[in-house]
């Protein structure tokens, strides 16, 4: 009876809350979302990020991505382009270009939560390399390697 009745209000939350496209959620990023990664690569991105939830080969949140980008572990890098306040993260980058990991903005973080396996928004998501889904990690590293960064 509960679960009915959780399952009937997930639904009129999705119903009451439409998803917004990739144009309308450029509207709300933030001033420092920069290299943002295309429509395409955002796919591209939610696609590995979801392979690696999987496989248990993710970093989720701002603190464990700092601790273990300071222990020198290598991935991709892939932050909410909507996040507020921005003093929350905006240190990851740098520190992501001190040690040269590729990083990418996305537009929304619950669209990056919820590519993760979590019911809750998620503002940095580390993606490491694993062999059973490599061929996309290695995609996804190619592109967000060629992306342009801030000046």
């Amino acid at each position: 009876m509960a679960r009915e009745k959780q399952a009937e209000a997930a639904a009129a939350e999705a119903e009451g809350t439409p998803e917004r496209s990739y144009r309308e959620q450029l509207d709300y990023l933030n001033p420092i979302a920069q290299p943002l990664a295309s429509r395409k690569l955002t796919r591209k991105l939610y696609k590995c990020i979801r392979k690696a939830a999987k496989h248990k080969q993710i970093r989720r949140g701002v603190k464990e991505v700092q601790k273990f980008i300071n222990k020198g572990e290598k991935g991709i890098t892939v932050l909410a382009g909507d996040t507020l306040p921005i003093d929350v993260y905006c240190h990851i980058p740098i520190m992501c270009e001190d040690r040269s990991l590729p990083y990418a903005y996305v537009p929304s973080k619950s669209d990056l939560g919820a590519a993760a396996g979590s019911k809750r928004p998620t503002c940095v998501i580390m993606i490491k390399p694993h062999e059973e889904y490599q061929e996309t990690y290695d995609e996804c590293l190619e592109e967000v390697g060629a992306l342009p960064l801030p000046l």
